[in-house]
């Protein structure tokens, strides 16, 4: 017999949340995030056309799938558009909830809000500057990556350590499914292979 298959896997979260910022997360059920400076790192690549690149992290990806799949709905709300963030929104399942290319960004949270039949007070944003200000003021939980405006650092509740593009959003999936109860059986599943 072999020594491994007697011996179970080590399935414990290696993640550890403050419990006031899990307590605000439970009743959290949709997730509205900017795209640049949290999705990716910030930085407008254009080419020579007028072409626009973006990096995105596959980690923020499959953080955003699995927390679709817990019930948590995310958003995407942003003030640009571009082929590239369509194509990575259409990969993730996400250009349907959608907004992009609305300077102000508050009227099409509202609305997205509304159709899913959610209040502000089951809402949580991230975002790193001021068109994201009025999202975070209004959400139960405001969250943005390390490198942020002053005036959105001093009005959220949670600074993720990963930097945005680099797994901010991953983080802040993390946060919600632990506060859900739904990570542990989500990190079993991944360990045994399901």
């Amino acid at each position: 017999m072999n020594p491994l298959s007697m011996t179970p896997f080590d399935t414990r979260p290696r993640l550890n949340f403050a419990p006031e910022i899990l307590l605000r997360a439970q009743d959290v059920r949709v997730l509205l995030l900017d795209v640049d400076g949290v999705l990716t790192p910030g930085d407008l690549l254009v080419g020579e056309d007028g072409e626009q690149l973006k990096r995105f992290s596959t980690l923020d990806g499959h953080g955003l799938k699995l927390l679709a799949a817990c019930g948590v709905q995310p958003v995407v709300v942003s003030g640009r558009d571009s082929p590239a963030l369509r194509a990575r929104l259409r990969e993730l399942g996400l250009l349907e909830r959608s907004v992009l290319g609305r300077s102000s960004k508050l009227p099409g949270a509202e609305t997205m809000l509304r159709d899913l039949g959610m209040p502000w007070e089951r809402a949580a944003v991230i975002g790193d500057d001021w068109p994201d200000l009025p999202l975070l003021v209004r959400a139960h939980l405001a969250a943005c990556p390390p490198v942020a405006h002053a005036e959105v650092l001093a009005r959220v509740h949670y600074r993720t350590q990963a930097a945005a593009g680099f797994g901010a959003v991953r983080e802040l999936c993390d946060l919600l499914l632990v506060a859900q109860g739904a990570y542990r059986g989500l990190l079993e599943q991944a360990i045994a292979g399901d």
